[in-house]
């Protein structure tokens, strides 16, 4: 079939009146989603940009995948002007159309060369204890009551145990146990779950809030352990909306010219919190990593690491373990 070029179409390409692929590009896209979740992918945000991508190509008749199309939508958006943002879009169509070429060999994968992915690691907010403290205080101001206990005690939650706020929302009634102070951590990243240990005093709050929340809602809608003000699960994604007005209530804003803070950098803050009160205690770090690193649900310390920033407090520490290195291995006599 002949293409046809649509003169009133705002981006510029062909279209095809008819799509080698049964169900088209919808369908190719659920499908694909659906493989690689199956294999132990999550894909929440790619999925998302994936089938914006498809619902992009359905309003302008496009049933074909092809790099202007494809660079078209990732540099189209509005939420951000970023050159990063746009090549991570374009990288979610790039490898769904490696693999929708092999069903339509008209597909055109993006070269690697167009919009380029050079990723920048954006340097994390820590936050103090005293931040904590008051991010907890300004979450119990939320109302109805029962959504500011909530999150008062997932921001505890994050902060004592560095968990992704998505396996905090994953956490039914039954992987809280109480008694013997473990939850049960299911649904995290690749589909890994594991056991992760609870402090005393992070116990003592959760049965607080588990005492309190029976009563503000005795017969929730959902099994989960923290529910939101209509007795249903917590969104992970909304999350990070309510999260901002907390940091506005609690007077947490970022210095000028870095990135704001935002509720995984509780995650980043465990993981520094963890080395420097290992540093203080005088025990080898270097061999508990692998422990921390198993907490944190990683498959090896690598992954730990992009968790650390070099505060001053934890440089020092680092400085006099190398100095003390160095003498003990006779180095720097003389000198």
């Amino acid at each position: 079939m002949t293409e046809q070029t649509n003169p009133t179409d705002p981006i510029g390409v062909s279209s095809r009146d008819a799509c080698g692929l049964p169900g088209g590009l919808r369908q190719a896209a659920q499908e694909y989603l659906a493989t690689r979740r199956a294999l132990g992918f999550t894909l929440s945000t790619q999925g998302r940009m994936l089938m914006d991508f498809v619902a992009f190509c359905d309003r302008h008749a496009v049933a074909t995948v092809t790099t202007d199309v494809a660079v078209t939508w990732a540099t189209g958006t509005t939420r951000s002007r970023d050159p990063l943002w746009w090549a991570r879009r374009l990288m979610v169509v790039r490898i769904f159309a490696r693999h929708l070429r092999a069903l339509d060999p008209a597909t055109q994968v993006p070269p690697p060369d167009v919009l380029p992915h050079a990723y920048r690691r954006a340097t994390p907010y820590l936050y103090s204890a005293q931040q904590l403290a008051d991010l907890i205080e300004a979450a119990t101001r939320l109302r109805p009551r029962l959504r500011g206990l909530t999150y008062a005690a997932v921001i505890g939650l994050l902060a004592s145990c560095g968990l992704r706020i998505s396996e905090a929302c994953g956490l039914d009634g039954d992987d809280v146990d109480l008694d013997e102070g473990v939850l049960t951590v299911g649904g995290s990243k690749f589909g890994k779950s594991g056991i992760v240990p609870v402090h005393a005093t992070t116990l003592g709050a959760l049965r607080i809030y588990d005492g309190r929340r029976d009563l503000l809602c005795p017969h929730p809608a959902s099994a989960a352990f923290f529910l939101n003000s209509r007795g249903r699960r917590l969104d992970a994604h909304n999350v990070s909306h309510t999260f901002a007005d907390i940091l506005h209530t609690a007077g947490i804003t970022a210095a000028a010219g870095a990135r704001r803070p935002r509720i995984h950098d509780l995650r980043h803050s465990f993981t520094v919190a963890t080395l420097l009160a290992w540093y203080r205690d005088g025990g080898d770090v270097a061999a508990r990593l692998p422990l921390l690193s198993t907490y944190l649900g990683h498959v090896d310390p690598k992954s730990t690491y992009w968790y650390l920033q070099a505060t001053p407090e934890l440089l020092a520490f680092a400085a006099d373990r190398l100095e003390t290195a160095g003498h003990d291995a006779g180095y720097g006599a003389g000198r």
